[in-house]
């Protein structure tokens, strides 16, 4: 096959392909599954890449960081909390996690 048969053959198959595309983008359905199906995502709802609402759950992503230090009772007055799926305890501005009979000092990093 000489090289400018082959250049035709390649020329006339993304002539075709590109007329099958347009034609079945034009006779799609709503609902049916195309080779190419359009985006409908739109700006502002929660899952879209740039809504507000994306971005902020996506930078306060918080989680639970052991320390070595371990306490035999908590403080007094402290409240259940409950961050990333970790039961901790807050006590003023220190939270506290148990870890058997005592409880572990935790930090928490945004």
């Amino acid at each position: 096959m000489t090289h400018s048969k082959r250049i035709g053959i390649f020329l006339m198959a993304g002539i075709i392909s590109t007329f099958a595309l347009e034609l079945g983008d034009r006779r799609s359905t709503r609902g049916a599954h195309d080779l190419i199906s359009s985006a409908e995502a739109i700006v502002g709802r929660p899952l879209t890449p740039v809504s507000v609402a994306g971005v902020a759950r996506r930078t306060t992503r918080r989680r639970v960081v052991a320390t070595s230090v371990y306490v035999a009772t908590l403080p007094p007055a402290c409240t259940t909390i409950v961050i990333e799926g970790v039961t901790v305890q807050q006590c003023g501005g220190q939270y506290y996690q148990a870890s058997g009979t005592q409880y572990v000092v935790v930090n928490i990093v945004e």
